[in-house]
C-alpha cells in the first residue's frame, strides 16, 4: 500500500486553459493515508473520475505532481504505479473461466501457482463465486461479470492502491449492501488503500472512513459522515448530504439574531465579521414542529415510514422538518430550530464560530 500525494494537481481537457471554468478539475492538494478508505463523491461531471483517473495513470494532469510515498510518479504508467482499478461497467475476459480471470493478474506477475490457487478460491468464496469457477465469463450476468472485475483488483496483494469508478452500478440493489461489506471487512483485514468513486452518498458513507466531497472541480469538504452531517463545510455540502438535505435560507444577521423576513431566529452565537451573501442552514432533523416557534404554512406531509417529512412554507422559502411516526402534526404548526444544528454561510462557506 502507499500514501497518496496530490501536490497542486489541476487538469483541463482543452487546450491553453486560463480562466477557472476552463479546468474540469481545479487545483487539488490533498494527502490519503495508506492504508486509509475514502470515497470521492459528487455529483457528475463534478470532477471525481477525472482525479481518480489522474492517480491511476490513464490521465497525466495539466498540472501538478503525483506522488506515491514521497516518489514522484506523474510521469509513470498505470502497471509501473501498481495500481487496481475497477470501473463502472465489468470488464472481463469472455473466453477465460471465472478462476482463470481472477488468477491471470496474479500468473502474469509469476505468483507461484501454489499461491495463486490459495488467493484465487479466497475470492471466489468471498464474492460467492466458488461453485461458478470454471463457468466461462461470458455465460455469466452482469452482476457475476462486475464481481469478477472487483475480484481482480482484490486478488493481488501487493498493489499500491485498489480504485473503484462507481463500480456497483450494474449490480443488483441487495448485492450492492453486501459487497460494500465485504469491502469494508477486507479493507480491515488487509489494510488495502481504496479509493472509491460514487455519486450515491449512501454508498460513500457507509463504505469509507473519510468522504471527500467534490463540486465544480473542487474539493469541497473532507470528513467523517458525522463531519458532513453535523457540519457542512458549504452550502453544497448540506444539500448533497443527507435526505432531505439541508434547509439553506438568506438571512441578514443583526448580532446575535438572524432576520429572515419579518421572523427572528435566535442564534447559539454571535457571528463576528461576517458580511457578503449569509445564509443559515439547519438540517430537517432539527427543526421542531409544536405550538409555539415561527408561523409557517404547512404544503405538503410524505409518509416515509419511520417518519414523515414535513414540507412548509416559512416566509415564503420552503423548509423541511422530520416528524416522527407518533408524532401529531399541529393544526396551527410552527417550528423552531434547535442550536446545536444552526449554522451559518457567507458566500456558501461555512462560518467557523469554535462550536
Amino acid at each position: 500500500m502507499a500514501r497518496i500525494d496530490l501536490d497542486h494537481i489541476r487538469h483541463a481537457y482543452g487546450p491553453n486553459p486560463k480562466a477557472p471554468s476552463d479546468f474540469a478539475l481545479k487545483q487539488v492538494n490533498h494527502s490519503f493515508k495508506d492504508g486509509g478508505a475514502y470515497a470521492l463523491l459528487g455529483p457528475s461531471g463534478c470532477g471525481k473520475t477525472t482525479l481518480l483517473n489522474i492517480i491511476s495513470g490513464l490521465l497525466h494532469p495539466s498540472h501538478g505532481r503525483l506522488l506515491f510515498d514521497g516518489h514522484d510518479v506523474t510521469d509513470l504508467s498505470t502497471q509501473e504505479r501498481n495500481i487496481a482499478q475497477v470501473f463502472q461497467f465489468p470488464v472481463v475476459y469472455d473466453t477465460m473461466t471465472v478462476y482463470d480471470n481472477l488468477a491471470f493478474p496474479l500468473r502474469n506477475r509469476g505468483v507461484p501457482e501454489a499461491e495463486v490457487d490459495g488467493r484465487v478460491r479466497e475470492t471466489l468464496a468471498m464474492l460467492g463465486l466458488s461453485e461458478r469457477a470454471g463457468s466461462r465469463a461470458r455465460r455469466l450476468t452482469a452482476d457475476d461479470k462486475q464481481k469478477i472485475s472487483l475480484g481482480r483488483g482484490l486478488v493481488r496483494s501487493d498493489v499500491n492502491a485498489i480504485l473503484f469508478d462507481e463500480p456497483l452500478t450494474v449490480i443488483d440493489p441487495h448485492l450492492k449492501w453486501v459487497l460494500r461489506s465485504q469491502l469494508k471487512q477486507l479493507h480491515r483485514r488487509f489494510g488495502y488503500t481504496m479509493i472509491y468513486v460514487t455519486h450515491d452518498q449512501t454508498e460513500a458513507l457507509t463504505f469509507a472512513e473519510t468522504v471527500v466531497v467534490m463540486y465544480d472541480g473542487e474539493i469541497v469538504q473532507i470528513g467523517t459522515p458525522d463531519e458532513l452531517f453535523e457540519r457542512p463545510s458549504h452550502t453544497f455540502v448540506g444539500y448533497f448530504i443527507g435526505s432531505p438535505g439541508m434547509n439553506v435560507m438568506p438571512v441578514e444577521l443583526e448580532g446575535a439574531r438572524a432576520r429572515l423576513g419579518s421572523q427572528i431566529i435566535e442564534l447559539p452565537f454571535p457571528p463576528a465579521n461576517a458580511s457578503g451573501r449569509i445564509e443559515l442552514g439547519i438540517r430537517p432533523e432539527y427543526v421542531r414542529i409544536g405550538r409555539s416557534g415561527l408561523p409557517v404554512r404547512v404544503t405538503k406531509v410524505e409518509d416515509v415510514g419511520r417518519h414523515k417529512i414535513v414540507r412548509a412554507s416559512l416566509e415564503g422559502r420552503e423548509i423541511a422538518a422530520i416528524l416522527g411516526e407518533d408524532e401529531t402534526l399541529p393544526a396551527d404548526a410552527r417550528v423552531s430550530f434547535d442550536p446545536v444544528g444552526i449554522n451559518l454561510y457567507q458566500d456558501s462557506w461555512r462560518i467557523e464560530t469554535g462550536v
